[in-house]
Parts: C-alpha cells; sequence; structure tokens
C-alpha cells in the first residue's frame, strides 16, 4: 500500500481516446489525483465520476488534473465516456492486468479489478493524500478538498 510521503509509482497508460498519459507528464507542474475504480457503467463508479464530471473545476484545470483509472479495455473506457460525458483522462490498467493498480495496492486479485483507492500526487511526485474506499461504498471527495488547500 502506498502512504502519504511516499513517491508515487510511475504510470504510463492508454486513455480512452488511445493517447498514452505517464504521471510523469504532470511532474513539477500539476498536482493530480489518481482514482482508481472498479469498473466502467456500474453503479456507483458512474456515480463518482459524474461528481468529478460535474464539478471539474474542482479536480482539474491550471494546477490540477484528475486520472480515473479501470482494468477495463480503452474501447470500454471511450463508450462509458461518450455515454457520461467524461472529458477527462480514463486510463486502461487492462494489459498487463491490473499492473498499475498492483504498484499502488488497490488491486483485487481474486476479482481482477482495482478497488476504489484515491491519492492525491503533489507536482513533486509525493503522495501527499489518500483514501481506500471498501467494498460497495462511495468515496468521499472532502478530504480531497481539504488536501489540495494544504498544497496551495
Amino acid at each position: 500500500m502506498i502512504s502519504v510521503g511516499d513517491q508515487a509509482p510511475e504510470l504510463s497508460l492508454r486513455d480512452q481516446n488511445g493517447a498514452t498519459v505517464a504521471l510523469s507528464d504532470y511532474r513539477g507542474r500539476k498536482s493530480v489525483l489518481l482514482v482508481f475504480y472498479p469498473f466502467a457503467f456500474s453503479g456507483i463508479c458512474t456515480g463518482e465520476l459524474s461528481e468529478i464530471r460535474d464539478d471539474l473545476e474542482s479536480f482539474a484545470g491550471e494546477r490540477r488534473e484528475v486520472l480515473a483509472i479501470s482494468c477495463d479495455p480503452v474501447y470500454t473506457l471511450r463508450a462509458w465516456a461518450d455515454q457520461q460525458s467524461y472529458f477527462f483522462p480514463l486510463l486502461s490498467d487492462f494489459w498487463p492486468h491490473g499492473e498499475v493498480a498492483r504498484r499502488y495496492g488497490v488491486f483485487d486479485e481474486e476479482r481482477g479489478m482495482a478497488v476504489r483507492g484515491t491519492y492525491l500526487v503533489a507536482p513533486d511526485g509525493r503522495v501527499a493524500w489518500s483514501l481506500i474506499a471498501g467494498a460497495g461504498e462511495r468515496r468521499d471527495f472532502a478530504g480531497y478538498r481539504e488536501a489540495v488547500e494544504r498544497l496551495g
């Protein structure tokens, strides 16, 4: 499990449009919220990502970015993004299956999916805040907002 203060493991994954996105792309420029979630098109996941979509200025902008990550294939993420109007990066950790989720300690081996892990990575690459929500629990982004304020 990754803890606050740890260096965030590097990641490089394709988004719903097929573009490669790396955490290092933001180093020194933006804080990045990594939102791991189990599956596209599922109820809680749709609700959480819709909350991000509906308040996108809190999650993405000049000094912040949000990267949502699941083990779904790129094509599934594209269909879901189009259906739900998600205009932020949805990253596919499909192959090697769950490799990035494993590095962050949020891969459920039995189910073959990411759990609801959330990490705020500061511009220096260190984890500034984290939250792991239990199975079937919707995450509360209030702690994220407080952590962003502390980062300045």
